[in-house]
């Protein structure tokens, strides 16, 4: 799914009014009618409503939602906040409202006036939306203010009031903090950066019938990874295959004490369908490796508790490297050789990227189109801290141009930056994933489809969505304080089913 910007969100908008053809009252009732469907899923009508409509497209859409809902016999209040005049449709829908329920419309002009409302009651926030551009001030900050001072659930409509839909360089305006934001279409970028959760919530997009023809031809570089996109890329298995035909992986992973990391990715490899997968690990892990997980070809290394060499490279398909395996110095002159010498794809996670962090000529070293998976601070300590997560986005696109490989930005909604400036959103996965192990896992997710010879950039976003879907199903299970690593492994085989439509068992 196509991201857009708030200015091309608007152009789409004036299209289909054009091109359909729809009158703009006409979308906005069409846009207004799916929040009100919405809506009445997510709440009681026992509940009473306090409904913010601002001046604009936002607060029409906010009066229309009023309208709707009492004529479901709903019990609504509405603000109608101004300093100036109403848009068209904003005008339209008040004058809709007023004529059918007169006494559920109060008027607010330059004024904020806190209104009596009990602990149950929903606040709607219907005051601006993707077209503000500027910080909120007087009334409008008041209402803003008194909101979040509240304890009451707070709905906004399309995108909360003081939010832009892209950059939020200062997030200590008023700004609405809802509960439930319930947007149009598409998700705004705002949504899928993680300084802005406070402010957002929970949020749905609505279809709202934008044209076809507009989305479609409407250029940008920001994508949200779905489930379609996935079952567009991921490849069928041939019935004679044999275990060659899905690729070799060198997995490099494992000092003394850190046998998990390898058990982890290794197990992780297999389960994703690697026709085989060698550790090397330090020495001293090979029972535990090899109890664990028999399937794997274990090699060790010369070294007792390290690791410090790598075996002939040549017969491998792929070659994933970092999880566990320290920041000694005999490692790091063994990762610079690998870095070096490698010509496969090659995945680089943990104490890899840590010892890159440390040695920054190794940046220029990584061969093109290979992938790495940092969180956060790994990212910030590879290419220096970000003011916040818009920028830390903005140089992942760089970076990734600049240096020709595939950064994998772990968090919430897992943003792939490719070399040619294409950005993807992942859709799947939950805060349950916030666990020792759970990084190794994707390693070997990645490491395993380029072993079966999926492009890197192909390899990334089926690692990072599977990845994410497993958890999401381990849920089932579980819960988020419960969930750990090896049950997103084991959910593994549950996460290819629901892409191939295979019916999960019961």
């Amino acid at each position: 799914m196509k991201i857009f910007t708030s200015q091309q969100i608007r152009f789409l908008d004036l299209y289909t009014i054009e091109h359909e053809p729809i009158s703009s009252i006409d979308l906005m009732e069409r846009a207004s009618t799916a929040l009100y469907s919405r809506f009445v899923v997510l709440f009681s009508v026992q509940r009473p409503v306090l409904i913010f409509a601002g001046p604009g497209n936002n607060g029409g859409d906010a009066l229309a939602l009023a309208r709707m809902l009492l004529d479901k016999a709903f019990n609504v209040k509405v603000i109608l906040m101004q300093n100036a005049k109403l848009s068209a449709d904003c005008q339209t829908n008040k004058n809709k409202l007023f004529d059918k329920y007169p006494n559920s419309l109060v008027e607010y002009l330059n004024e904020f006036h806190v209104p009596e409302i009990s602990p149950d009651t929903i606040i709607v926030d219907g005051l601006f939306g993707s077209g503000l551009t500027r910080a909120l001030t007087g009334v409008f900050a008041d209402a803003v203010n008194w909101v979040n001072s509240t304890t009451n659930e707070v709905v906004s409509i399309d995108l909360p009031s003081g939010l832009q839909g892209e950059e939020n360089s200062d997030l200590d305006i008023p700004i609405v903090k809802a509960d439930y934001t319930l947007t149009f279409q598409f998700p705004k970028l705002a949504f899928l950066l993680a300084d802005n959760e406070q402010f957002v919530g929970n949020w749905e997009f609505l279809e709202i019938g934008i044209h076809p023809d507009a989305i479609t031809s409407t250029q940008t570089n920001m994508f949200y990874l779905e489930r379609s996109e996935i079952q567009a890329i991921i490849k069928s298995r041939a019935k004679f295959s044999h275990k060659g035909t899905f690729g070799h992986l060198l997995l490099l992973a494992g000092r003394k004490g850190m046998a998990g990391a390898a058990v982890l990715s290794a197990k992780a490899a297999l389960r994703s369908g690697a026709g085989l997968v060698s550790v090397h690990s330090a020495e001293s892990n090979r029972i535990i490796v090899q109890g664990c997980i028999p399937e794997a070809i274990f090699q060790e290394d010369n070294n007792k508790d390290i690791i410090t060499e790598y075996a002939d490279i040549e017969s491998y398909n792929a070659i994933a490297a970092g999880p566990g395996i320290g920041t000694k110095a005999e490692t790091t002159k063994m990762l610079k050789l690998l870095l070096e010498t490698g010509h496969q794809p090659i995945v680089l996670d943990a104490d890899a990227l840590n010892i890159i962090s440390t040695n920054k000529d190794l940046l220029k070293l990584i061969p093109q189109n290979s992938i790495i998976t940092p969180h956060p601070k790994e990212f910030d300590r590879l290419f220096e801290k970000s003011e916040n997560a818009y920028n830390r986005m903005l140089k992942a696109k760089e970076n990734a141009q600049h240096l020709q490989i595939i950064i994998v930005l772990k968090g919430a909604h897992t943003l792939i930056a490719l070399p040619d400036g294409t950005l993807f959103f992942n859709s799947t996965g939950n805060s349950g994933m916030a666990t020792a192990g759970t990084g190794d896992v994707l390693t070997g997710i990645i490491g395993s489809f380029l072993a079966q010879s999926y492009s890197p950039d192909n390899a990334a976003k089926l690692g990072v969505y599977i990845h994410g879907l497993a958890a999401d199903l381990a849920l089932e299970k579980q819960s988020n304080e419960s969930l750990i690593a090896s049950d997103i492994i084991d959910s593994l085989g549950d996460a290819f089913k629901n892409i191939y439509n295979i019916r999960l068992h019961s």
